[in-house]
């Protein structure tokens, strides 16, 4: 998920309150006696003689109520109608059961805001109802669902309807939409909002299969995350099927009127009728994408691979849907600039949903292992040059967080036992701290033996799940054993167990950057005009360098010569837009707050807008942002909803 360009990926540290338990200690992290953990105790500092008990809970997933270490789902069938004048999705789940213990007598599944209808459980060729006991509602992990189970049940049959207000989807009017003639509905389950779409175990310790029939409105065209025909008849009456094993969170549906174009015989775009063609070009480098990846890490094993572009409500940059990444509009600059978020959603089909992180506490293994990937992707495309400007980008906005953070451990890779939601893993430590920790690596070792090491690394725990104690031991085994004195196993522990940037960063440095800086300096000391930049041939990355690193002391009269030159207070490229508004609200240039307005009405991709709110309140212009957001939240996701909520009460 592209959080790291969005909702999550510039907040997520900053806002979370301290929690009342103690830290893990991160330089003694406990492990399991094991064979396998004990290898990794050297590195990690732990006794090789922990319990049993202490892996079982390395692996835990707090932040599910089910019993997956008893019974596991394997396969979901879904028959659903799609109720747009209700918002809701209503019919039945047949889940696949599969007995880790044989005397289970009990599966515990995950809900939210769900209506239970029945239950039943097969038993041979017999349906017979089960006996249902649904939990108090937690604010945070929904209600706990737990189906007494006959002897010998194989299946369980949930007949449900979704809330209206489900976390996990978003509702969008006619008028919401840009053909203003039709509806719209889509899901974004990560990282536990599955529950509220589907009662399963929504945790991504395990994989499942998934099918789906859905029955909508005829003159809409629903896709999913799952095998779909794109030259499909619009007829209301659609059939999915997911074959590969996937994370319940990588569940994903929506429903709209959409239209498709192919860029290869296995990629294409899904996108309304007035962004289609625009994103078909915009994205036209993807198949290079993944060849890309393919010759770095194998083959792409999900056998298409196609993009959504959503409405502009999309709360986050991208998310890695296998077979469908789900996109927002604000990466469509026109010039290929923003496709990193491509490059990142399309590397997750071999970090993430290939190897997934068994609890959100090792988030970094999806989200910093694939914004490297993603970065050398963007290399081997478009050169080392914007590699190294995005990589200084990254850097420069990690420091930001980690200088912001409200606790220190909130900046370690392996993510504290206390975080009080699962949404906190997701912030820029986890994606470029981790990308850090693989560059660090790359650069140690050279890419001709740290290459095939992460190739083997995918391969081996491939269609598996781990945490960060299973990468330890890997990386133990393959490198650090096999190639002696190269890395020590202190630095790795300081990477993965300890707050704070690593002594051993490999800092990045662009030449166009340090022009910019040169250039900037004389401006501001008056020896030159904007007009004297020769900016017509900057890339997005020098002008979010340029705008980023303007000094507070900058006067209005200064933005104002920027803005008649460039007009940046009405650019098109959401990023820099994003860059001068956040500039603008802490210098108080009022030229730009109608469109400032304009941009929160539009986009609902909570990168920009959290901190635009934010910046606005801490300017001191709450009741103009309170104002702003009475009237653009109708058409913001309800997640967005949730959290501007608390920050404009």
């Amino acid at each position: 998920m592209n959080f790291r360009l969005s909702a999550a990926a510039s907040a997520a540290v900053i806002v979370i309150s301290a929690a009342a338990c103690s830290r893990e200690d991160a330089s003694t992290p406990t492990l399991a006696s094991s064979p396998e953990i004990a290898a990794t105790a050297a590195v990690t500092n732990a006794p090789a003689d922990q319990t049993s008990a202490t892996q079982q809970e390395l692996r835990r997933d707090k932040f599910s109520y089910a019993n997956y270490d008893e019974v596991r789902v394997t396969h979901v069938s879904l028959d659903l109608d799609v109720l747009f004048d209700e918002k809701v999705l209503d019919g039945t789940a047949t889940l696949d059961l599969e007995y880790v213990k044989p005397d289970a007598k009990s599966l515990i599944l995950d809900t939210n805001d769900l209506t239970i209808r029945s239950v039943d459980a097969r038993v041979g060729e017999e349906w017979v109802a089960a006996t249902i006991n649904l939990g108090a509602d937690d604010p945070v992990m929904g209600s706990r669902l737990e189906i007494a189970l006959p002897e010998g049940a194989a299946q369980v049959r949930i007949a449900y309807r979704t809330s209206p207000g489900a976390l996990g989807l978003q509702w969008l009017a006619p008028e919401q939409t840009a053909g203003k003639a039709h509806p719209f509905m889509y899901s974004q389950n990560q990282a536990i909002n599955a529950r509220s779409m589907v009662p399963i175990q929504d945790t991504p310790a395990i994989r499942i299969t998934y099918d789906a029939t859905l029955r909508t409105q005829k003159d809409l065209f629903a896709v999913m995350s799952a095998a779909q025909d794109p030259d499909g008849v619009r007829d209301g009456d659609y059939y999915f099927s997911m074959p590969q094993p996937i994370p319940p969170y990588l569940i994903a549906v929506a429903v709209g009127d959409i239209e498709f174009r192919p860029i290869s015989d296995h990629i294409g775009v899904y996108a309304e009728d007035y962004i289609v063609d625009r994103a078909a070009k915009e994205f036209e480098d993807t198949p290079k994408m993944e060849a890309a990846d393919a010759a770095l890490y194998g083959p792409y094993r999900w056998d298409r691979y196609d993009m959504l572009v959503l409405p502009p409500s999309f709360p986050i940059g991208g998310m890695e849907n296998p077979r469908l990444t789900f996109l927002t509009p604000t990466i469509i600059a026109g010039d290929k600039s923003l496709t990193n978020v491509v490059a990142h959603e399309l590397a997750h089909s071999w970090s993430g949903n290939l190897v997934t992180n068994a609890t959100w506490r090792d988030a970094w293994l999806n989200e910093g292992v694939t914004s490297y990937v993603e970065n050398r992707v963007m290399e081997a495309l478009y050169g080392p040059e914007r590699a190294e400007m995005e990589r200084t980008l990254d850097l420069d906005e990690l420091k930001r967080v980690v200088g912001e953070a409200k606790r220190p451990e909130l900046t370690q890779l392996k993510m504290p036992a206390d975080i009080e939601d699962p949404d906190d893993a997701f912030s820029q430590v986890s994606y470029i701290k981790g990308a850090f920790f693989l560059k660090f690596l790359e650069t140690r070792f050279g890419r001709d033996v740290f290459d095939p090491f992460l190739k083997g690394y995918f391969d081996h725990f491939a269609f598996k799940t781990v945490i960060t104690e299973d990468f330890v031991e890997y990386l133990k085994d393959n490198l650090l054993t096999a190639h002696p004195g190269v890395v020590s196993e202190e630095e790795v522990h300081e990477w993965l167990y300890e707050p704070g940037l690593s002594a051993t960063m490999i800092i990045p440095h662009s030449d166009a950057f340090a022009k910019i800086v040169e250039m900037q300096a004389a401006w501001l000391a008056g020896d030159m005009t904007p007009a004297d930049f020769g900016a017509d041939g900057w890339t997005t990355h020098e002008w979010l360098s340029f705008i980023n690193s303007l000094p507070d002391h900058t006067t209005l009269d200064q933005f104002a010569a920027l803005d008649i030159t460039f007009d940046l207070t009405h650019s098109t490229n959401d990023e820099i837009a994003f860059a001068w508004f956040m500039k603008s609200i802490d210098a108080g240039y009022e030229p730009a707050f109608p469109e400032i307005r304009k941009f929160l009405l539009r986009v609902g991709r909570g990168k920009f807008i959290f901190r635009l709110y934010s910046e606005l309140v801490n300017e001191g212009r709450k009741v103009w942002a309170q104002e702003v957001y009475a009237e653009a939240r109708p058409g913001y996701h309800p997640v967005t909803q949730q959290r501007l909520d608390e920050t404009l009460k």
